[in-house]
């Protein structure tokens, strides 16, 4: 029972740190463009080569 006082709050902060790391990632654009490096690897790079 001891042990809830310290894993509860430092679970409900793991969460908020998540969420918050979440959001900030969001705002800076990191899920913006979720197909172009996925079809990137598809396209050949022969000009890149001459």
């Amino acid at each position: 029972m001891e042990s809830l006082y310290l894993l509860v709050p430092l679970s409900i902060a793991l969460v908020f740190g998540a969420l918050w790391v979440f959001f900030k990632a969001s705002d800076d654009g990191q899920f913006e463009d979720l197909e172009g490096p996925a079809l990137r690897i598809l396209h050949d790079d022969d000009d890149l080569l001459r």
